[in-house]
């Protein structure tokens, strides 16, 4: 073989990686691995078989690489995905059911002036919640789905200079209108998160009580969201869903932006948030507050 000249062959494996979890690889959506072998360029009738044993041989490593940690992905977005159920979407509704309802279509930053209407403290009597809420100085709380910050500057009063208010909307104008009227009010124990569909993105364990006004029933991922919650709660801590009382005809909003108390009892439970009272001295809505275990 003295008289043999060998070469450096190198293969290419392109392989596509757009279902790879986000942050999985930097730059490219391509991964190109070069996979070197040397070939004599005469006196070897088997160079071709060989060439192609370690072309495939390298391809099924990469691919179980790739594979191994997609399976989870896939499994957790199969999973996720059949908690819900796609339907004929109603008008108020996006064409998804959980546990039973419909979700409602969430209401855009455009009717921000609904939210801030002067007949709103005479319709909900907002301060006998807050009574309710028995906040203390130096508590930590989250007002998810904070709109324009109506609750939020109330809760930031109750827990007082030494406390904080999360608030988290999932809009970029409604966080803008947000931090817009704190700035106005001079209030500067609020801190605006911006959300998204799926998580509250509040730091673990951190939060003494969170609360949902009129909100709960417009997520698009419930489940998601409510995880996310739980995880940003203390031990101990509670969640406060205040929903438009489905209970009652009189109450004139439409059906999908109100919730029965069952049905929120049963969707809390199912994360295993334990049920503390409903709060029913309200005028148009009720209040169901469960603790973290």
């Amino acid at each position: 073989m003295s008289n043999a000249r060998w070469t450096a062959n190198a293969v290419i494996l392109i392989i596509s990686i757009h279902d790879k979890p986000a942050g999985a690889i930097a730059g490219s959506d391509l991964l190109e691995i070069p996979i070197m072998h040397r070939t004599p360029l005469r006196n070897c009738r088997t160079c071709h078989t060989h060439r192609g044993l370690h072309i495939l041989l390298a391809f099924l490593s990469v691919l179980m690489l790739w594979l191994a940690p997609n399976t989870d992905t896939l499994a957790q977005a199969a999973a996720a995905d059949s908690r819900y159920v796609r339907v004929a979407p109603s008008p108020d509704g996006i064409g998804k059911r959980y546990m039973g309802r419909e979700i409602a279509g969430v209401m855009g930053w455009e009717g921000a002036q609904w939210l801030e209407r002067e007949s709103r403290a005479r319709e909900e009597r907002p301060e006998l919640l807050l009574r309710e809420l028995a906040l203390a100085p130096g508590m930590t709380v989250a007002d998810i789905g904070a709109g324009t910050g109506y609750y939020t500057w109330q809760l930031a009063k109750l827990v007082g200079p030494g406390g904080r208010v999360y608030a988290v909307d999932v809009q970029p104008e409604m966080i803008r209108i947000l931090d817009s009227q704190m700035a106005k009010r001079g209030v500067r124990n609020v801190v605006s998160v911006l959300g998204s569909e799926t998580t509250v993105k509040l730091p673990p364990a951190s939060v003494d009580l969170a609360i949902m006004v009129d909100v709960y029933h417009e997520l698009a991922y419930p489940s998601e969201v409510l995880d996310s919650i739980i995880d940003g709660l203390k031990p101990g801590g509670r969640v406060v869903f205040v929903e438009y009382r489905a209970e009652d005809p009189a109450v004139a909003i439409k059906p999908l932006h109100k919730m029965s108390e069952l049905q929120v009892q049963r969707e809390a439970s199912a994360h295993g948030l334990k049920w503390e009272r409903s709060i029913e001295s309200l005028p148009i809505q009720h209040a169901i507050v469960f603790r973290k275990p």
